[in-house]
């Protein structure tokens, strides 16, 4: 199969997605470029262009190259050409099951997990009743109906997108005014709150293994910028520090191990993902998981697959083949 990097897309994660790719095609420079643009169409890119783009996570990527049509269309290419895409996308319809479904439907093999698991995982609310029938420790959902009373029994929210990613849209709420903030906000998006739990963020990531095996990453813990983890203290920020393995008991990583584990398996994901946490005093909170999180430079995946002893590429060209894979059973069984 011809290695296809389709990265960019049209949701506002779009950014990270560019230099997820920028990470992806210096470990595997024979892979040819797909850059879904934000005008929707998809296009040939160059390794030129792309690494040089030395703003990615602020500034969009200049559209170059011979346009192949819309994403149906470079999906009827990617089947027609025997193509295997390594999926350089994060949020939005690349990542709720939208675009899976696409590639499903036309039997083109594709890395991450499918269509139905990208739906469970993508949605907060659904996610948290799927892995908390599982085991896993998740927060109360809070609506913006009852809110008022939940800030005046917890004495702070936290407030964020119900479908989405990269710590966009984070709210704080510690009034009033901050839950008018929140009115306003879901006017334009879905918006799930939550009792603030006070703690220290941490991530694991899952690998599933050319055996089928699932093994758990080191977890990392994170301390970031200015004391909250949004888009800007995870991408811009000098001064966030994330440690990996994280320096909590043994028996708390191997919680977060556990419950990452726990959650991958309930939402059916394949090929690998990274499950959030909170930890705090009273034991862990449940945040969401990720399905294609971010393979750029400074994402938190990479890091622990290097504390697991596993190169970058060899990752890289184990989901490719899980891919290539999946899509032969798929063949097969129809």
């Amino acid at each position: 199969m011809r290695t296809t990097i389709l990265f960019g897309g049209p949701s506002r994660e779009r950014l990270v997605a560019v230099a997820s790719a920028q990470s992806l095609v210096r470990v595997l420079p024979e892979a040819e470029l797909w850059f879904w643009a934000p005008d929707g169409q998809v296009y040939a890119a160059s390794q030129a262009v792309l690494l040089g783009h030395d703003r990615p996570f602020e500034l969009d990527l200049p559209t170059e190259g011979a346009p192949i049509g819309d994403i149906e269309t470079a999906l009827d290419v990617a089947a027609r050409e025997d193509r295997v895409l390594l999926l350089g996308l994060h949020g939005g319809f690349a990542e709720d099951g939208g675009l899976q479904a696409l590639c499903e439907a036309r039997g083109v093999a594709f890395t991450g997990s499918g269509s139905e698991a990208s739906r469970l995982a993508f949605g907060k609310i659904l996610a948290k009743e799927v892995v908390g029938r599982a085991g896993v420790s998740v927060p109360e959902s809070i609506f913006l109906e009852g809110a008022e009373g939940a800030l005046a029994e917890y004495g702070r929210l936290i407030a964020k997108p119900a479908e989405d990613g990269s710590s966009y849209g984070l709210i704080f709420v510690d009034g009033p005014a901050d839950l008018a903030t929140v009115a306003e906000a879901a006017k334009e998006m879905p918006y799930l709150l939550e009792p603030f739990v006070q703690g220290l963020e941490s991530t694991c990531g899952v690998l599933e293994l050319a055996s089928g095996e699932l093994i758990a990453l080191p977890p990392v813990e994170i301390r970031p910028s200015a004391g909250k983890f949004d888009y800007k203290s995870k991408y811009l920020a000098k001064d966030t520090v994330e440690i990996c393995p994280a320096t909590f008991a043994p028996e708390v990583n191997a919680a977060l191990q556990d419950q990452a584990l726990k959650a991958h398996k309930a939402l059916g994901c394949r090929g690998y993902s990274r499950s959030d946490f909170i930890v705090s005093e009273h034991g862990l909170v449940y945040l969401e998981t990720n399905t294609l999180p971010g393979l750029t430079a400074s994402s938190l995946y990479p890091k622990a697959l290097k504390a697991q002893g596993i190169e970058f590429g060899d990752f890289l060209r184990g989901q490719l083949a899980l891919a290539e894979a999946r899509a032969e059973q798929t063949v097969t069984a129809a």
